[in-house]
């Protein structure tokens, strides 16, 4: 099936044509695009992810936006398979409890559920759950494994249809999925009308500052749309009936927010942490056209870096892999100037492993063939894993291997620590 892609010319949250591109980058291929062939990969159509600010409200985001069924329905992506991530989701399940309260057996729902990992906690604690998410064989995994998942996007049509047979929702989550979605007013509305009158909504998305401080190259691709703000979020919320009551950064993704809401007037008093982080990005200019540019400048820097990094590995004949055939790494190797360097990338999930990724068309191996194969230097792809990566590989450290980490700036790390590059 062939992708279609457009390009809005509005802002997704205040629909302010004033839209600016604060950040050129290269087109990339899909992400989670996996090909029976070399070629195939090599082929792969690139669809752009420059990054642009709105001057009203100052929200960050892409305006080239890719069909939903070429993003989801071929999905690879298991939260339960990511690291620390059932935990973190057992963790944010009990928080909601305990601090909002939803009445034994009331509905919790989670839009872009996944595989239902932040669903079963409220389940095993009594809850009805409902999950809803557009990748098909994850739902349907999903309801198998005993969390009802509806395979669909989120739309207000669907929220009306499960708030009529269904009765309204206690929580409204949506963790690693607002920032998801071209449509986000509909989503707003979406979420307004499941919600019971003392129902709360809570989301997780990557952090602007966090991304502009780690200079989170990595996360810039086609599934995220935006790059949330809480200064945008707020006047977005109340334009759609809702109130933004708290919000918090988690080290989660490196770097996250995870917000509160409510309908507009329900009762619950904003608290003060609201306040803390508009004043935090009022003094960090995280609303102004030239801060992104600079955040531009800095990518720039980073692939001046890495592509002479490149260059002399090529000169060298030094062989080069890379960790992990994660979401981000199209993005890593467009954008770092790493295109036509990697010789194979390791990576044990079973639907990635002998095909040939998007973009360079490079073999995906399993993660034994490191050691087996030693190269010179791996480039981690995986980069929200990296710690982790390179403690959990220290026979490929002790045999001489090198890793590369991209993000928030590169470095090399030998058996003994940070190389000198």
């Amino acid at each position: 099936m062939p992708v279609t892609a457009y390009h809005r010319d509005t802002c997704r949250l205040c629909d302010s044509p004033k839209v600016e591109r604060v950040v050129s980058l290269a087109p990339i291929p899909l992400s989670e695009n996996y090909c029976a062939d070399a070629q195939t990969g090599r082929d792969a159509e690139r669809f752009p992810v420059d990054v642009y600010m709105c001057a009203d409200c100052g929200h960050v985001m892409q305006l080239d936006v890719v069909d939903a069924g070429s993003l989801w329905d071929s999905y690879t992506y298991f939260s339960a398979d990511a690291k620390g991530m059932p935990e973190h989701f057992r963790k944010v399940a009990s928080d909601i409890r305990s601090r909002y309260q939803p009445a034994a057996g009331s509905l919790v729902i989670d839009i872009g559920s996944n595989d239902g990992s932040l669903l079963r906690p409220f389940l095993e604690a009594g809850h009805a759950v409902l999950g809803i998410d557009p990748a098909r064989e994850i739902a349907r995994a999903a309801t198998e494994a005993g969390i009802e998942t509806i395979p669909a996007l989120m739309s207000l049509e669907l929220a009306q249809r499960i708030r009529a047979e269904r009765g309204p929702a206690q929580v409204v989550c949506m963790f690693n999925a607002f920032a998801h979605a071209d449509n986000m007013g509909e989503i707003a509305d979406g979420i307004r009308t499941l919600l019971a009158p003392d129902g709360v909504f809570v989301f997780e998305a990557q952090y602007l500052l966090d991304i502009l401080d780690g200079v989170l190259i990595a996360t810039i691709f086609h599934e995220h749309m935006s790059h949330h703000s809480v200064k945008p979020l707020v006047r977005f919320l109340d334009r759609h009936g809702l109130e933004l009551i708290d919000i918090e950064r988690v080290p989660i993704q490196h770097g996250s927010i995870v917000g509160a809401v409510q309908l507009k007037g329900a009762g619950r008093p904003v608290r003060d942490s609201v306040g803390a982080l508009l004043a935090l990005e009022a003094s960090r200019g995280a609303d102004r056209i030239d801060t992104m540019k600079a955040f531009g400048a800095r990518v720039a820097q980073l692939k001046e870096r890495t592509s002479a990094l490149a260059r002399s590995w090529k000169e060298q004949g030094l062989a080069v892999a890379g960790y992990g055939a994660a979401r981000s790494g199209p993005t890593l190797i467009s954008q770092l100037g790493l295109t036509g360097t990697i010789d194979f990338i390791v990576d044990d999930h079973p639907q990635k492993v002998n095909r040939y990724s998007s973009g360079d068309g490079i073999l995906i191996l399993p993660t034994a063939e490191l050691c087996r194969r030693m190269p010179a230097y791996t480039v981690i792809l995986a980069w929200v894993h990296s710690a982790k990566i390179i403690e959990s590989n220290r026979e490929y450290l002790e045999r001489g291997g090198r890793f590369v980490v991209l993000c928030p700036e590169t470095r090399i790390v030998g058996k003994d620590g940070d190389v000198q590059v």
